[in-house]
């Protein structure tokens, strides 16, 4: 009876298939190309930030993360104190150890820019 109940158990021909599917079906952003007049303005910004270092200055970050399976990503915004701005690596270092590469930056917000 046993042997007889297996041969009607479920069985998926396409192993993986709805994986694939749900992964297709995911959307991404496309990077923002910024204008030389927005990187400007993020360079100030960031020249600012690297002045006032010894204050740990708080801002708040909006930058895109490329997606790790398909081509495209998502914008991402974190608030936090900036430990290090790293020049040699072009990255920006918080103080939770989260690290943005500065290339990826679209917007720099925060009190230190009023």
């Amino acid at each position: 009876m046993h042997d007889r109940a297996a041969q009607f158990s479920p069985f998926a021909a396409l192993t993986g298939y709805d994986d694939d599917v749900e992964e297709a079906a995911r959307l991404t952003d496309s990077q923002i190309e910024l204008t030389e007049d927005m990187k400007s303005v993020l360079n100030e910004k960031i020249q600012m930030i690297f002045d006032l270092l010894d204050d740990t200055p708080v801002v708040k970050f909006t930058y895109f993360v490329p997606d790790k399976r398909k081509e495209g990503g998502e914008y991402v915004s974190k608030t936090g104190a900036v430990k290090q701005i790293d020049e040699y690596e072009k990255c920006i270092v918080m103080v939770d150890k989260t690290i943005i590469p500065i290339c990826m930056i679209i917007d720099i917000q925060g009190d230190i820019f009023k």
